[in-house]
């Protein structure tokens, strides 16, 4: 059966973990971040599959390999033809290369990887806040859109890679998207689930956002902890106290109505990866695996500490003009 390209961005649009770019022809990519790793977590590696249109629309599909321990990545680029969105559910085909929300099926220059996920933790949607941008999925004019697939959930499988078979049974994974034309001129990205306590994981993303002519500092950080997610966003009210970045260390503290979150971030040797720009996967990020997070959440009405943890393996990008951001 035939649908149009509108019928899919209606219903893609309430459902971000999706492909998003239906109709899309230029100055456009998507691409989404399986992070995993092994349950000693001696292995990390992030497998990021997408889709690059430059402003003359010449596209290709991608798949980078990062490997997080070792700090190599490798960049596998294939016909624009190859890829190949599902409609209705979060799958997409790669030539014979398949990524869903729960598993992978890769295998391309001595990487094979046969992975399932089980147990995930969603970013919570509803109709007025569909996903992990709140109102700002409404707003057509972005540079760059985000969203969560999974907080935490484990990892089953195997990953053969140089010539090792690593098993990933009872591993951890997280899994998040951004689509648009660009990463932001200036932002700060980390995420870990690999706290004292099994259950806990954290994501938090600060950026220059351009808005009609001018521009402003947005954010969105979670908290999975006890079985709830506590946010901290632009748009819920949230006030960014600090944010610093000096001596490779990051540090933020939020304020919402009921917590205040502190966060320290040391950042570790970084692997590049390709980024884009207008589209097109020409920039470069710098990426590391093996950095380390401190996080403090107070209760205001009380002062007490209701959480307080070092989260490890940390996943932490720091890219751009980071003073811009910096309060």
């Amino acid at each position: 059966m035939f649908i149009s390209d509108a019928l899919k961005k209606i219903y893609s649009f309430y459902h971000p973990t999706h492909f998003q770019g239906w109709g899309k022809q230029k100055k456009y990519f998507e691409g989404w971040y399986f992070k995993v790793l092994n349950k000693d977590a001696s292995k990390a590696f992030a497998f990021i599959p997408g889709i690059a249109m430059n402003e003359k629309g010449d596209k290709h599909a991608f798949v980078q390999v990062l490997d997080g321990k070792l700090k190599t990545s490798q960049y596998h680029r294939f016909p624009a033809e190859q890829f190949t969105p599902s409609v209705g559910s979060f799958s997409i085909r790669i030539a014979e290369h398949l990524f869903e929300n729960d598993r992978i099926s890769f295998e391309c220059e001595g990487c094979k990887v046969n992975l399932s996920f089980e147990n995930q933790v969603p970013w919570p949607s509803s109709f007025l806040s569909p996903g992990i941008m709140g109102p700002f999925s409404y707003v057509p004019f972005m540079e760059c859109y985000h969203g969560i697939v999974s907080m935490n959930h484990t990892v089953n499988g195997t990953i053969q890679i140089n010539g090792e078979l690593i098993d990933m049974s009872g591993g951890k994974g997280y899994i998040e998207k951004d689509w648009g034309k660009s990463f932001p001129s200036a932002y700060i990205w980390m995420q870990s689930n690999h706290f004292s306590k099994p259950d806990v994981s954290f994501k938090c993303s600060v950026a220059k956002i351009p808005w009609l002519r001018n521009s402003f500092v947005g954010f969105i950080a979670g908290l999975w902890v006890d079985n709830r997610l506590i946010q901290f966003t632009t748009y819920n009210g949230t006030k960014l106290l600090q944010c610093q970045y000096k001596d490779h260390v990051v540090e933020l503290i939020f304020e919402n109505k009921q917590h205040l979150l502190v966060v320290r971030a040391n950042k570790d040797a970084t692997t590049p990866l390709a980024a884009p720009i207008l589209g097109l996967m020409e920039g470069r990020i710098e990426e590391s695996m093996t950095s380390e997070i401190y996080l403090r959440l107070i209760e205001k009405k009380t002062g007490r500490i209701i959480f307080e943890d070092k989260g490890l393996h940390t996943a932490l990008e720091v890219a751009g003009a980071v003073e811009e951001l910096e309060k």
